[in-house]
């Protein structure tokens, strides 16, 4: 077999042979009124028998493979030895022959790109773009030969190297061909994004233009020109200075040439020329059926292609069956779970709720297009929305400010409760939520007694009917009522005390210790674990050192190990269903990971003295009780104060009583989940030992219908699991915007306020007071070794996150409103919080002091 394949002897099924990048330019040459500078591939094959010339290779190829991404000096040397071995290697007689045949073939005289194309490159999940090397303007046989040479070395570059073992490609897996193409001599080049990079917009063309050479723009040498077209019209143009131009040199290689003073200013390109060019990006696209990242040159009047690779940053649009126009909100900025969730974690979570959702890199989002399109609905969906998150509510109000993409229609039933309608009244009476809490806990027994005797197709059916169950109780009007009237009481609260006494937020603190919070008791039931494990200095000792989960079953052959293990049991017995992220129900829950609780624990015995949990507890009732007392003495003061004043106790009763209950009806889900999970597990053993699955996680590939079939039939499409299981990894590299249109745009929204010291950062001020301390910024609970009196600033926190809150006196997230877990807890706990501080975990860097301004929502960074 010969070891060059021309532009025309290949299609995309050739990957393999010629890499992303030589399978792409392929193609483009095909596409009708595409122009693509002529090349040819020298293909994997030929990469392949040099390599293997190498003995030594092997070796440090599997020494690379287990160093850690983050070990720079480990990869720098073992990489700079395998590039040195490639790079030494002669190329045989025959294989030379037939490049440089190939280079006569298409002209001698001319001169050459010659650019590296991995097979693991310009994938719609990886683009790889930049980690291998391109040389340009190469004159000659042989000077292309030793350009090959480098090439098939660089797949051995530290910024390579790198980015393989961050994304978890193996190095072996990964073979490089090498691209060698005629060079262009350009009066401009540069970029073009078939979509918009900066908001994602995919009817928005993004074109980025400097003179000369493109590689100017690309290493960031030049300012380039924007200019953005949208429906064949140039919508917005930005013109860069532009001082520097990268030239071919004589000689070979390339050149910087100073840009003559009068042509500085000038646009790289004309209006006509950006939208001959868009329509060039249109076309490519529609080829390739996914957003394009086109690198082009203009050479006399003509555009030339040199490259296009999908964008792998954009947020994927939900699927509709319309061409209408859709506005999405994000499911998981309001659940605190914004990581993509497993298929079988998403059609449970879809099951459990009564409201349709669509779909996009494994989150969730509701269509609020009709809501917000009629007048009757908008104002109440705008008010919900825009409590429960103010970023939310400010991109909506962007939207329907514009007044060109959300239709007006008639006013229809859109939605039977309108949104931020108040509840019907209940009355204040403690035995409701005892009644509620026990319905639910008398229906999770039954549920845990009846589901031991189902298995095959019976078990999916028998969970599919109790599904029906844990809605009646997820959705009680009697439980809506509790803790709507709760946030009704919380919202008339600070509203009324800030108009009559010109206080805020003080229902934060009136809502401190309240009675019936699962989520609060377990942080605190925490401490009551290492109140047992304490006085223990050899049990601390082992569990400052656990590796696996098994380190409970060892505990007891230590003196107060028997007493260390059944106090963590007895907390896991109860608490064990929770975990980061638990409404996907794929999620390792702490009854099956039980380390993830050390780090805490420890925590809590180094952080706390003995019986803290009770003090806590006491004395957040006594702040509560005292600011009570505080309030009232001050409304009677006042004009018509007694009237204030009975009205206040009775708002401050129903807070008291109810608000508690706002937490229960998560917890009871998640234990149904994890009842639902223990036993869907055991039938993916069963399905393991007939040889169904390949492994009993393969089930969380599945949605639940799928699952059902495959316990039905006994096959399973392998091929499908494998795609989703790629498909996931990919998800993971996105972060989902909080709104987003059919269009693709992410819209973030912003905080409209002025009264906000310059250089704060902003957010939603959800648990009153101001704290100075020392941030720790982490986003991976198992890595929360706090110390007293931290700052905790992270992404998001859901109730796993609950225990951390003890040891801190502060807390900053980037997503979360008013009634979010993260915000219940901090008050409480009496901490000052801000949540919704949007890119807090990159603008605060761990270990930095700030100040948390609970009471008006804002973070400063000291000096």
């Amino acid at each position: 077999m010969g070891y060059v394949l021309h532009f025309q002897e290949i299609d995309q099924t050739k990957v393999a042979v010629v890499g992303g990048k030589g399978a792409h330019l392929a193609e483009l040459s095909q596409i009708e009124g595409i122009r693509v500078p002529a090349g040819f591939c020298v293909t994997t094959d030929a990469f392949q028998r040099v390599v293997a010339q190498a003995s030594s290779i092997d070796d440090r190829l599997d020494r690379l493979s287990r160093v850690k991404p983050d070990n720079r000096e480990a990869i720098r040397a073992l990489s700079a030895e395998v590039r040195q071995s490639v790079e030494g290697i002669a190329i045989p007689d025959d294989l030379a022959a037939e490049i440089t045949g190939s280079v006569a073939r298409l002209g001698e005289q001319a001169a050459y790109a010659v650019r590296s194309s991995a097979t693991a490159e310009d994938m719609p999940t990886a683009s790889f773009a930049g980690q291998q090397d391109t040389y340009l303007n190469v004159l000659g046989p042989a000077a292309i030969l030793q350009h090959v040479s480098r090439c098939w070395a660089s797949l051995f570059t530290e910024r390579a190297v790198t980015y393989r073992l961050r994304n978890g490609f193996e190095h072996r897996k990964v073979q490089m061909a090498v691209v060698v193409q005629q060079m262009v001599v350009p009066q401009a080049a540069g970029i073009l994004f078939t979509a918009d990079p900066v908001t994602s917009n995919r009817k928005v063309v993004c074109v980025e233009a400097s003179f000369g050479l493109g590689e100017a723009l690309v290493s960031g040498l030049v300012n380039a020109d924007v200019y953005k077209v949208r429906d064949g019209e140039v919508v917005a143009k930005t013109v860069a200075t532009k001082r520097l131009a990268i030239h071919a040199a004589p000689a070979g290689g390339t050149e910087e040439l100073a840009i003559e003073p009068e042509r500085q200013e000038q646009p790289a390109l004309t209006d006509a020329q950006i939208v001959r060019l868009a329509q060039l990006g249109r076309r490519i696209e529609a080829r390739f059926g996914h957003p394009q990242d086109i690198e082009w040159c203009l050479a006399d009047d003509g555009f030339q292609i040199v490259q296009s690779r999908p964008i792998t940053t954009l947020f994927p649009i939900p699927a509709t069956s319309d061409q209408e126009n859709h506005v999405y909100v994000s499911v998981g900025h309001q659940q605190m779970m914004t990581d993509p969730m497993k298929p079988l974690g998403l059609s449970l979570w879809q099951l459990t709720t009564p409201r349709p959702m669509s779909e996009a890199a494994g989150r969730l989002f509701v269509d609020v297009t009709r809501a917000l399109s009629s007048p009757a609905s908008r104002a109440g969906h705008l008010k919900a929305l825009g409590r429960s998150d103010p970023l939310i509510g400010d991109a909506l109000k962007t939207i329907l400010e514009r007044g060109d993409f959300i239709p007006i229609l008639p006013d229809v039933d859109s939605d039977r409760t309108p949104a931020g309608g108040p509840p019907a009244p209940i009355e204040t009476d403690p035995a409701i939520v005892a009644e509620l809490i026990e319905r639910t806990q008398t229906s999770i027994a039954t549920l845990k007694r009846d589901i031991r005797t189902r298995s095959g197709s019976a078990l999916l059916d028998f969970i599919l009917a109790d599904i029906q169950e844990l809605k009646r109780l997820l959705f009680d009007p009697r439980g809506f009522q509790v803790f709507m009237s709760a946030m009704e009481a919380t919202w008339w609260l600070n509203e009324q005390m800030q108009a009559w006494l010109g206080e805020k937020n003080v229902a934060d603190t009136l809502t401190q210790s309240a009675p019936h919070n699962v989520t609060s008791e377990m942080g605190l039931a925490l401490l009551d674990v290492a109140d047992v494990i304490r006085p223990h200095p050899n049990v601390v000792a082992v569990l400052q050192n656990v590796e696996d989960d098994g380190f409970l079953d060892e505990l007891p052959t230590l003196a107060g190990g028997r007493e260390a293990r059944d106090a963590i049991r007895a907390y896991l017995d109860k608490y064990g269903m929770r975990c980061v992220g638990e409404i996907d129900i794929t999620r390792p829950r702490w009854s099956e990971r039980p380390t993830t609780l050390v780090p805490m624990i420890l925590g809590n015995v180094k952080n706390f003295e003995p019986c803290a949990g009770k003090r806590r507890l006491e004395q957040g009732r006594q702040e509560a009780w005292k600011k009570e007392q505080e309030l009232l003495a001050r409304l009677r003061a006042l004009p018509g104060g007694e009237q204030k004043a009975e009205e206040t106790k009775r708002m401050i009763d129903r807070v008291r009583t109810f608000i508690g209950y706002r937490e229960y009806p998560k917890y009871g889900m998640v234990s149904r989940y994890f009842v639902y999970k223990q036993a869907l597990l055991e039938e993916a053993e069963r399905l393991v030992q007939a040889h169904v699955l390949g492994e009993k996680e393969d089930i969380f590939y599945l949605r639940f219908q799928e699952l059902h079939d495959v316990v039905r039939t006994g096959q399973v499409d392998e091929q499908l699991i494998r795609q989703r299981k790629d498909a996931f990894r990919s998800y993971q590299a996105l972060t989902p915007p909080r709104v987003l249109t059919s269009d693709g745009e992410a819209i973030a929204g912003a905080y409209r306020r002025d009264d906000v010291p310059a250089g704060a950062l902003v957010g939603l001020p959800v648990s009153a007071g101001t704290i100075e301390g020392r941030a720790r910024v982490i986003l991976d609970i198992a890595q929360g070794d706090l110390d007293a009196g931290d700052i905790l600033v992270t992404a998001y926190t859901d109730p796993s996150w609950t225990p951390l809150f003890l040891a801190i006196k502060g807390l900053v997230t980037e997503v979360g409103g008013l009634m979010t877990h993260g915000a219940v807890i901090a008050r409480e706990y009496g901490l000052p919080a801000v949540v919704g501080v949007e890119h807090a975990t990159e603008l605060i860097r761990d270990g930095q002091r700030i100040r948390v301004h609970g009471t008006d929502g804002y973070v400063e960074i000291l000096p």
